[in-house]
């Protein structure tokens, strides 16, 4: 048993999906104490009221904010190499387009994942979720998508589920052999789409656990939406929940396409229409944005505001990337979502809680401060989450817990 003490605001999240104004109307609790039993939430009360057995372990909040364990529910953290050269490219003004041509862009990225074992994935990814961890985070979602051949596609979901049982975080897999057209099947999309959604290959990643969730990228420079929904169908008969790449650069249909076969989520948005908010909304699907990616790249950010007031869940994650985002932090992701996308400080909590438990269909469990439910909690510094994110560019975490665990202290 351990009891949080002395908790100076506890944000109490309830279980997601959060919807519109719900997501900042969240009630913040003072002088409280939490009480973790069996890895779950046993006990919320008024620090007065405490009474703790005398063997209980004591976690004191020294007057911290305590929030539900932070999730990163879109990330493409397992990757090999580097692509500085393009960054100081495009600050140069040269387009993405012109960089992909010059031999650039996530070609760089797919031969070093061909070129790397999938031990080397693993020691390469390892350090990046310990910073994730340091961080606050406590469940992170990794993609595929940089094998592009079906063998090296297996090799990033191995090295996904190695990493599971490596170190605390946990992990949710997400298969994105659909993220491009790799050089070998060049103006031949559908031979590539053949050879990653065959019965055999699918069947192979449902039998051996290694995804839960299968994404496309939807976009002119991808997939378009025919495409993508052969991509969806055939990986739901395979088990695999949908996901998109959605509204990032061009408007082509993407979130029409996400209600259309129920993805339980649509992310970037960006380019996001009317159209697309009506079948996100009736399809119950979470949207994801990502404010990290838009500020690194210096684009105009998704249109957080209008996507709260028409009443949908809303995601934050820090698509986590080599070449569009490579910002591994989500409280900078969170600050960011403040200040570019008026987001407020309680619904980027929620955004990264509860509505992104939900997009990774973890929200019966995880995402929320509930009595019974498990106990992954952050634990900052600050005496309010306001405060935290008010901070960026320094670490104000004091402590991280996974189901009622400590597995991590800054003292």
């Amino acid at each position: 048993m351990l009891a949080i003490t002395n908790i100076g605001e506890l944000v109490l999240v309830p279980p997601g999906p959060v919807r519109g104004s719900s997501m900042g109307a969240i009630p913040c609790l003072e002088h409280v104490a939490v009480v973790i039993d069996n890895g779950l939430v046993a006990w919320i009360g008024a620090m007065n009221d405490l009474d703790a057995p005398a063997d209980c372990e004591i976690l004191d909040a020294f007057g911290g904010c305590v929030l539900p364990g932070l999730i990163d529910c879109h990330t493409h953290t397992v990757f090999a190499g580097a692509r500085e050269a393009e960054f100081v490219k495009r600050i140069e003004g040269k387009p993405y387009a012109q960089i992909a041509e010059e031999g650039g862009g996530i070609r760089v990225t797919v031969e070093a994942v061909r070129n790397a074992s999938c031990e080397e994935l693993v020691e390469l990814a390892l350090p990046r979720l310990q910073r994730m961890l340091e961080n606050g985070v406590t469940t992170v979602e990794i993609k595929s998508g940089y094998g592009l051949t079906v063998d090296d596609e297996f090799k990033m979901l191995r090295a996904i589920r190695k990493l599971a049982d490596l170190q605390p975080i946990e992990l949710a897999a997400t298969y994105l052999a659909a993220h491009t057209t790799p050089r070998e099947f060049a103006d031949r999309p559908d031979d590539y789409l053949d050879a990653i959604l065959s019965d055999t290959v699918l069947a192979r990643i449902r039998d051996e656990g290694l995804a839960e969730f299968c994404d496309v990228f939807c976009e002119r420079t991808a997939f378009d939406v025919e495409r993508s929904r052969r991509v969806l169908m055939a990986a739901a008969k395979f088990g695999l929940r949908g996901k998109l790449h959605a509204d990032q650069i061009t408007q082509i249909g993407a979130t029409g396409l996400a209600g259309e076969v129920g993805a339980i989520s649509a992310d970037h948005l960006e380019t996001i229409d009317q159209g697309g908010i009506d079948a996100l909304k009736q399809a119950g699907s979470i949207a994801v944005l990502l404010p990290a990616c838009s500020w690194f790249l210096g684009v105009e950010q998704a249109p957080a505001r209008q996507l709260i007031e028409a009443d949908l869940p809303v995601a934050v994650a820090t698509d986590y990337n080599p070449g569009s985002s490579m910002v591994e932090s989500l409280p900078l992701a969170m600050t960011i979502a403040c200040t570019q996308m008026r987001m407020t400080p309680t619904e980027v909590v929620v955004a990264t809680t509860a509505n992104a438990a939900a997009a990774i269909n973890r929200h019966d469990r995880i995402g929320a401060i509930k009595v019974g439910l498990q106990a992954d909690l952050t634990v900052l510094e600050a005496p309010n989450h306001a405060r935290w994110l008010y901070e960026p560019g320094r670490n104000g975490i004091r402590a991280t817990l996974k189901a009622g665990k400590l597995v991590h202290t800054s003292r």
